[in-house]
């Protein structure tokens, strides 16, 4: 990809994280009607609002891009160009009023994360990651810590309850080495990654549009995202997550993980 179009992209994602920031405010802390998706998730009006006012904004501006969201499914997912929505990572946070959630946005180029948005409205903070180019956070460059061992580390997952069996095993046996393990803040911890004040996050049980968004901006901090057997996230994969300051970190995380 030439630098104008990607140019272009990154301008765009940066103005669709700036339409969501009305559309949560007016629902953010008021009284709303919480439904039950079939996995048991919850859902709300805001969801639907944002990810309606997203994918119409990106029909409008490029018809020929294809679009993954979390409410409304997949729509021409085989084009070149993939656009990846969660309107609201971590909607049990903004049920609950916490300001530690966010609307995630990604571009595909071929399968590939070339661009990755982090909105977390209520902090008034945004973290945008495009391929080549580094991480901002609200403009300004950011970087991982140089954390390269994993007794200096601190771990976030989202909630222990994501773990089972195996995969729970797994998770202990990494927390028991790491310096410091805290759980909460859904992508918020992803982001912090980045900005370089949390070291890691492992987790289970993602969906694409859950992962995707924070390749770029991860990576483009000098983090490693990949799945648990060291592979690039891609829409298929299992969901199981490993985010990573560094990639002396990333490897010795994997390894205890195995």
């Amino acid at each position: 990809m030439t630098d104008a179009p990607l140019d272009a992209f990154a301008a765009f994602a940066d103005s669709l994280a700036e339409r969501t920031r009305p559309v949560i405010d007016r629902f953010f802390r008021q009284p709303l009607s919480v439904e039950e998706k079939g996995d048991g998730s919850p859902v709300t009006i805001a969801d639907r609002a944002v990810e309606e006012m997203l994918r119409a904004a990106i029909r409008e501006r490029f018809p020929d891009h294809g679009i993954l969201g979390e409410e409304y499914g997949r729509e021409d997912i085989g084009r070149r160009f993939v656009w990846v929505i969660d309107p609201i990572d971590g909607t049990k946070s903004f049920i609950t009023g916490l300001p530690l959630f966010g609307t995630l946005l990604a571009l595909l180029d071929e399968g590939r994360p070339v661009l990755g948005v982090v909105e977390v409205q209520p902090l008034r903070e945004r973290w945008v990651g495009v391929s080549g180019r580094g991480t901002t956070l609200n403009g300004r460059p950011c970087r991982t810590r140089a954390c390269t061992r994993i007794e200096d580390a601190v771990l976030y997952a989202t909630t222990p309850d994501i773990f089972d069996g195996a995969d729970a095993e797994a998770f202990a046996r990494v927390s028991a080495r790491v310096r410091l393990r805290r759980f909460g803040g859904d992508c918020y911890a992803y982001a912090l990654v980045a900005t370089g004040t949390v070291d890691a996050v492992v987790e289970v049980g993602l969906q694409p549009y859950d992962y995707l968004p924070l390749v770029a901006v991860i990576e483009g901090a000098g983090g490693v995202v990949t799945d648990w057997q060291g592979r690039p996230p891609g829409i298929d994969s299992d969901g199981r997550i490993v985010a990573a300051a560094t990639p002396e970190l990333h490897r010795a995380i994997l390894e205890t993980l195995s």
